[in-house]
């Protein structure tokens, strides 16, 4: 399995390089010195994985996510929303890691929850799990059915696009072949040959790793899109393919470009329409994957402003506030937080549920979902 570089210097490519280029150093820039830097890349961990649940073609909300992040489920987790988890968790251990760490070979056995716990992703996050354990593990802890879920998944994915490809070409056949050629499509995937059980992760793996050397002689932005269009085109892994995404972010991490935080690079990548991020043409690709990039950068200067504004009008309430208020504590929760509960206050501020409804009320946050058996607030 091998990829070929294209051309970096094609023509077309240049003004949405040059544009990715230009945006993802103004978002770094404000990033890394921002009041609220800390909120906005907590917060961008949760926006990134919903994302990256919905550019796989599968919905989760972000205030599930929330709950489930904090163990307090408002019902049994889903399979998807078991995954998305599973982002999150592995974004945090990239925000925790050295720069380099993800593009190594025990960086990448460690994210797929081959290596276990390294020097890198053994130190626990306050508020949340140890991160040190794999994903594997972690995720069987949460569903005992959820590595047989992921495997069936990533199964039913790869026979959906090898008959999408087989079915074109029985679309040119007559109509006797045709029928004998739909025919054929059973047996096969009974004898096992649509779901590649000789997947050889390694050898993939490999070949993507081939490709760092050439990413890394090009501008940061473009070295990442092709890194993302190489781990498309090898698939490297059966199960998560995902991580191709959050390699970007550790990617450009690595390379400088976005020091300050793991590019939430799915937010942007879902407004992209499907026929150009799946285009059979390499150039439309990595031009979809470049403007991917600059309407990331674009939401989080918008996001950096919103909280920005959502943290100072707050504190104008908190400032005649005695020292021992609890108020702070809840400000620096909402603004980590795309969503937040009376029980998830509650547990952070360690007050009891009815003094939570009082604090979001002295503090005038925005309630979010309207419904009456869960109530969230936060910024809009």
């Amino acid at each position: 399995m091998t990829y070929e570089t294209p051309d970096p210097l094609h023509p077309t490519l240049l003004p949405a390089l040059i544009a990715a280029e230009d945006s993802l150093a103004r978002l770094d820039e404000r990033a890394g010195r921002h009041p609220v830097s800390e909120g906005f890349r907590e917060r961008g961990q949760f926006f990134d994985a919903a994302a990256a649940l919905w550019v796989a073609g599968e919905l989760v909300h972000v205030e599930d996510l929330v709950l489930h992040d904090a163990h307090m489920d408002a019902r049994a987790p889903s399979h998807e929303l078991t995954i998305a988890h599973a982002v999150l968790r592995a974004r945090r251990r990239l925000d925790l890691a050295d720069r380099d760490w993800a593009l190594t070979s025990a960086g990448l056995n460690a994210l797929r929850g081959e290596g276990g716990v390294t020097e890198h992703n053994d130190r626990p996050v306050e508020g949340h799990r140890d991160i040190g354990l794999s994903d594997r593990e972690d995720e069987m802890d949460e569903n005992p059915l959820a590595a047989e879920f992921a495997e069936l998944d990533a199964a039913m994915a790869r026979s959906r696009r090898l008959l999408d490809i087989h079915a074109s070409g029985i679309a040119d056949m007559e109509p006797a072949a045709s029928a004998a050629a739909k025919a054929s499509a059973e047996p096969l995937g009974q004898l096992g040959l649509l779901f590649e059980e000789d997947w050889d992760e390694e050898r993939r793996l490999d070949a993507w790793r081939a490709v760092l050397s050439t990413a890394d002689q090009l501008p940061a932005s473009l070295g990442a899109a092709i890194l993302f269009d190489a781990w498309d085109h090898i698939e490297p892994l059966r199960r998560q393919h995902w991580l191709g995404s959050l390699l970007v972010g550790a990617y450009l991490r690595f390379r400088g470009k976005v020091s300050s935080h793991v590019l939430a690079f799915n937010t942007g990548l879902k407004t992209i329409r499907h026929e150009r991020r799946r285009s059979k043409d390499r150039l439309t690709r990595l031009l979809a994957f470049l403007e991917a990039m600059s309407v990331t950068a674009d939401l989080g200067l918008k996001e950096l402003d919103r909280l920005s504004l959502a943290k100072t009008q707050m504190e104008m309430r908190v400032r005649d506030r005695r020292s021992s208020s609890n108020l702070p504590g809840l400000i620096d929760l909402v603004l980590s937080r795309p969503i937040v509960s009376t029980a998830l206050i509650a547990r952070h501020v360690g007050v009891t549920p009815r003094s939570a409804l009082n604090l979001v009320r002295e503090l005038g946050v925005r309630e979010m979902t309207g419904r009456g058996r869960y109530r969230g607030w936060g910024v809009l």
